[in-house]
């Protein structure tokens, strides 16, 4: 299954991409998709506790199930100024 990831802020610089392209299996939930990216980005998992997370553009939690095509933003937590 096909997903467009989209990463933000200090992500970026961790991934060195704003977006990318990722495939994994047919209905993974969002947590198969954070332990395969913490493999692939071992420094992203700092930011594990405070990731803000969205799939199509709606937050959703790490149980949520992921569909072709979809759009997962991470996100660290906003910071105001």
């Amino acid at each position: 299954m096909k997903l467009r990831l989209l990463f933000f802020s200090v992500l970026q610089d961790i991934t060195g991409a704003a977006e990318l392209s990722w495939t994994c299996a047919p209905n993974a939930q969002v947590q198969d998709l954070l332990g395969m990216l913490y493999e692939h980005w071992p420094k992203l998992r700092d930011w594990d506790s405070s990731l803000l997370i969205a799939v199509d553009q709606t937050y959703v939690k790490r149980d949520a199930i992921l569909t072709e095509n979809a759009e997962v933003a991470l996100m660290p937590p906003v910071q105001g100024g």
